[in-house]
């Protein structure tokens, strides 16, 4: 069951950064926004680390914690102070689609087994 909340984890992840980058496209022509991204690789050792619990009342995170946003550090910007790069956004968005649906047939594939034992 561990790996199931993992996956769900990482597909919850996959989603909330999903939405930064949305944004991040949505606001590539607004004067002054700066990109933002989620530190997805941090995000996910923190959930990992949740699997370590080794008795139900340690205490656990409920949520993914929203202060992983964090501004791109990148100097270059635009005349208008806009730092968002459209090809990056979407090469991370492509990625992240990737990363999702890796998840998703990982987690379809859990289930699967799930069914198939209970049905012997």
């Amino acid at each position: 069951m561990d790996e199931l909340r993992s996956l769900e984890s990482f597909i919850r992840l996959t989603l909330k950064r999903h939405g930064v980058i949305a944004s991040n496209i949505a606001n590539v022509e607004t004067p002054g926004y700066r990109a933002r991204d989620l530190r997805f690789r941090v995000q996910l050792e923190d959930e990992m680390l949740k699997l370590k619990v080794t008795d139900p009342k340690h205490i656990r995170p409920a949520e993914i914690n929203t202060s992983a946003l964090v501004e791109v550090a990148e100097d270059r910007a635009w005349k208008d102070l806009n730092n968002v790069e459209l090809d990056r956004e979407v090469t991370k968005m492509i990625e992240n689609s990737i990363l999702f649906q890796a998840g998703i047939n990982l987690l379809s594939s859990k289930i699967r087994m799930f069914k198939n034992a209970l049905r012997r």
